[in-house]
């Protein structure tokens, strides 16, 4: 090896001397990657092989926990996310660990109450974390009061967020501008924070913004500055770079396989971009490309049939306009398509703005963004030119009573009233910090759930969530079987797969006849897709069209009785076609009445009838539950409960039965 090639490969390695002021460097891969790109489904068997290689890079602190992970680990991938939590820690002995924490929302959709929160933060504490990143929604910091004390309590760092939003297309305007982001640095330095950060969840911040931004910050706080900004709208490379100029301490980023999309800047470019500069971060490339090696290779491919591949380019401009992060984004696609009504994305991006204007200009981020996207949709879906916000979810129901805390500008008066009209916590909204109007929740739910809950890790995941959270204990202690859905795939099932799709692309699917039969009138043609490939096929019925009774109608007056027809003589058809037969109803005492149909795809949260109740037309049936948040769906006409076709934690689709009054 000659002089300049050991010379190259030192300088690479992390031999090379230090630099004066090192940027830090906190992954994201375990975490918001993850969550970033493929809907936070990424399992704990597949974190293992990486996790002593990660430990050995240096990172200031890994992001090992916290955001959608607790939810989605239980609800989708039947894995305990407090074990998530110690196992990692017992592979990771060095490097610290980071959570995103929702503050009074913990990592729920919702405020709980202080008594929920201060257990929550403890077991955290004593399970293995190390850094509570923690955020509100509103920029209300009176929800951090509660957890931040638990938080000093257990001697853990708390670093405190501030939400970057904006009303203007670059940092500036009324509401966020320079000077309401140094008062929200200066409030949380007084609150105790051991570092703060610029949460930049859409990828919104400009580099020349964010140079202006850091600087200033860091003029007017002692603590040091974290800057946390996605990729989305490709940016935050830039940004990152500007930051550092202008003396940021810490920068966000993912392993390259986890990295750019709506996910994060990789951390490999930066690594190299800063070689050898006072800013120099020290870290080995080669030990990072090991890891990637193992990401790309022995963990993705599980998980490709995941990604969104529809889109050519890895950078989303559109996200200046409407400030959805990128996991929203996707959400509210994937809602409308499973609603047929893709066709209104563009309406639900032109009403956006509009929804947010009138909820009072809050920043977008969970649990905010999916309470202005999922009302937008249903604005654009079930609206009508005389009447707005026709169906209201029931958490912007308590956004405009204030249990999210306050907002930046005033809610919509209008809106505001509507909301709450008929609200059961009242009808004039509160002006206290949101969890002083909260019964304490611990102790019901210890009552509700029993012995199910084994120990104080499952009592809280069960209080936070009670419908998929019960159903996981119950597959965790083994009383309900498992479903095929929530078990894990292997490489072996990748490899079936894609066997399976090279042979559909080579039309050996099935053995080709030597000679085809002529295609009758009857054929139908279907689109076929099969991760994302797309297939046309044409299916023929053999022996003719089927022909399907119509259903019976309800009974009715007697009519004369018609002619007796001619055998083999097929009536015309009508000049206009019928609608589709409605799905009967299972029966539990059912009979003819009105269905109430599920106007969308998502999960019985629950009945507040049961059969044989009385009911007026439009009092509260059932509460369904769609991208997180939960809508009252109300009695169709008056009468009584004849059949209620599911339970609560059961999934439903759009045009399902929910239940039949007569």
């Amino acid at each position: 090896m000659s002089d300049h090639v050991q010379m190259t490969a030192m300088n690479y390695s992390s031999d090379r001397p230090p630099a004066e002021n090192p940027v830090k460097i906190m992954d994201l891969t375990l975490r918001d990657g993850h969550q970033s790109l493929f809907a936070t489904r990424g399992r704990t068997e597949d974190m293992i092989p990486v996790a002593e290689l990660m430990d050995d890079i240096g990172f200031w602190a890994v992001e090992t926990w916290g955001g959608a992970t607790f939810d989605t680990m239980h609800r989708f991938l039947n894995e305990d996310p407090w074990e998530r939590l110690r196992t990692l820690k017992r592979y990771m002995r060095k490097t610290p660990f980071s959570m995103l924490l929702r503050a009074q929302n913990l990592v729920g959709y919702r405020n709980y109450a202080d008594d929920l929160a201060l257990a929550f933060v403890e077991r955290t504490a004593e399970n293995g974390m190390d850094i509570f990143r923690t955020f509100d929604a509103l920029n209300d910091y009176r929800n951090f009061e509660t957890v931040v004390k638990q938080i000093k309590r257990c001697g853990k760092h708390f670093q405190g967020c501030i939400c970057y939003t904006m009303t203007e297309p670059r940092l500036g305007g009324e509401v966020y501008n320079l000077d309401y982001y140094v008062a929200k640095a200066k409030d949380l330095e007084s609150m105790g924070a051991d570092s703060v950060c610029i949460k930049d969840m859409a990828g919104l911040l400009a580099p020349y913004d964010a140079y202006q931004l850091v600087k200033a910050i860091k003029a007017a706080v002692s603590v040091p500055i974290h800057l946390h900004s996605h990729f989305t709208s490709g940016m935050s490379p830039m940004t990152h770079l500007k930051a550092i100029e202008a003396g940021v301490d810490i920068i966000d980023t993912c392993m390259t396989p986890y990295a750019y999309r709506t996910s994060h800047a990789a951390v490999e470019p930066l690594v190299m971009t800063l070689l050898g500069t006072n800013r120099d971060t020290g870290f080995d490339i080669k030990k990072l490309a090991a890891i990637n090696d193992i990401f790309e290779k022995e963990v993705l491919p599980k998980y490709k049939h995941l990604l969104d591949d529809s889109k050519v380019s890895i950078i989303d401009i559109n996200v200046l306009l409407h400030q959805t992060p990128g996991g929203m984004l996707s959400n509210l696609v994937n809602q409308l398509r499973e609603m047929d009504a893709l066709d209104k994305i563009d309406d639900v991006y032109r009403e956006l703005p509009r929804v947010r204007r009138e909820l009072g200009q809050i920043p977008l981020v969970t649990p905010t963004s999916q309470i202005v996207g999922v009302q937008t949709v249903n604005n654009v879906l079930h609206d009508t030119p005389e009447e707005r916000y026709k169906m209201i979810t029931g958490q912007v129901k308590d956004l405009c009573f204030g249990l999210y805390g306050k907002t930046a500008v005033p809610i919509d008066p209008e809106v505001q009233k509507k909301a709450l009209q008929g609200y059961p916590r009242g009808e004039q909204p509160i002006t206290c910090r949101p969890a002083e109007v909260l019964e304490p929740e611990l102790d019901k739910a210890k009552k509700e759930i029993g012995p199910l809950a084994k120990d104080r890790d499952d009592l809280i995941l069960y209080a936070m969530f009670p419908v998929t959270g019960k159903k996981f204990l119950e597959w965790k202690y083994g009383i309900t079987p498992l479903p095929d859905s929530v078990k894990p795939i292997t490489m072996e099932d990748v490899r079936k797969r894609e066997e399976l799709i090279k042979k559909a692309k080579a039309g050996q699917l099935v053995e080709k006849k030597s000679e085809a039969p002529a295609k009758s009138a009857a054929a139908r043609s279907f689109h076929v897709f099969v991760d994302n490939e797309y297939f046309s096929v044409a299916v023929d019925p053999v022996g003719g069209p089927t022909i399907v009774p119509a259903r019976p109608a309800p009974p009715t007056a007697p009519a004369p009785a018609p002619a007796t027809p001619p055998p083999n003589v097929v009536a015309a058809a009508p000049t206009t076609a019928a609608p589709p037969p409605q799905p009967p109803a299972s029966g539990n005492g059912g009979g003819a009445g009105t269905m109430l149909l599920a106007p969308m795809p998502g999960m019985i949260v629950r009945y507040d009838k049961k059969v044989g109740d009385p009911v007026a037309k439009g009092e509260t049936v059932v509460i369904l539950e769609a991208m997180k948040m939960e809508n009252a769906l109300p009695a169709p006409c008056d009468g009584t409960i004849k059949a209620i076709d599911f339970a609560s934690g059961d999934s439903v689709t759009k045009g399902a039965v929910l239940c039949v009054v007569g």
